[in-house]
C-alpha cells in the first residue's frame, strides 16, 4: 500500500424487533489520523422509503452502488434478496465495479442483508447485523440488548452505536437513525 492512507468511515447497525427494523450510523469520516467530518450521513431510504441502506467504505464508490442497488430493487419489483444477489454478482464480475471499496447493509421489513464486492450476500442468524470499523462492538452490544432488555429496535441501535463510539476511534456519537415498521403506509 505504500503511503496510501486508508479512510475509516463508519459504523452501521441494523436491529429488528417487534415488527420494526432500525438502522443507525455514526457520522465520522477519518483520513489517516485526522477526523475530516463528524456529521456525514451514511443512511439512505430507497424504493420510496421501503428499504433502508447504510454504507461503509469510500463515499464515491458507495453513491454509485446506491444508484445501482435502487435500480436492481426496481428491476426485481422490490425483492431485496434478488436485488442484493444481482448487485453482488455484478459488483464482483464487472471490471470497473470490482475495484469499489465498500460494504452495504440493506434492510426491508422482512430481512436484513450484508452485501459486499466479493459476492457476499449474508442474512444474519440474529436480529442484528453491523458493518464498519466499530461493527463488531455495536453487534455485540445489540445482541446483549436483544437478549436482556425490552428496548425497541431504534433504542437498541442507538445504544449499541454509542457503545461502539466509546471503543472504536473511527466511530463517533453523531448518530443518525432510520426506522421501518409495519404501520408505515
Amino acid at each position: 500500500m505504500g503511503d496510501k492512507q486508508k479512510i475509516h468511515a463508519t459504523t452501521i447497525i441494523a436491529v429488528r424487533r417487534n415488527g420494526k427494523v432500525a438502522m443507525a450510523a455514526d457520522g465520522q469520516v477519518t483520513f489517516g489520523s485526522t477526523v475530516m467530518k463528524n456529521n456525514a450521513r451514511k443512511l439512505r431510504r430507497l424504493l420510496d422509503g421501503k428499504v433502508l441502506c447504510g454504507f461503509a467504505g469510500a463515499t464515491a464508490d458507495v453513491f454509485s452502488l446506491f444508484d445501482r442497488f435502487e435500480a436492481k430493487l426496481k428491476e426485481y419489483s422490490g425483492d431485496l434478496t434478488r436485488a442484493a444477489v444481482e448487485l453482488a454478482r455484478e459488483w464482483r464480475t464487472d471490471r470497473a465495479l470490482r475495484r469499489l471499496e465498500a460494504m452495504l447493509l440493506v434492510a426491508d421489513l422482512n430481512k436484513t442483508l450484508l452485501v459486499s464486492g466479493t459476492g457476499d450476500v449474508i442474512e444474519p442468524a440474529e436480529d442484528a447485523q453491523a458493518i464498519g470499523s466499530g461493527g463488531s462492538f455495536a453487534y455485540a452490544a445489540a445482541l446483549a440488548y436483544l437478549d436482556g432488555s425490552n428496548l425497541s429496535a431504534a433504542e437498541i441501535a442507538e445504544k449499541s452505536l454509542r457503545i461502539a463510539g466509546n471503543i472504536c476511534i473511527y466511530t463517533n456519537e453523531q448518530i443518525c437513525i432510520e426506522e421501518l415498521n409495519n404501520d408505515r403506509e
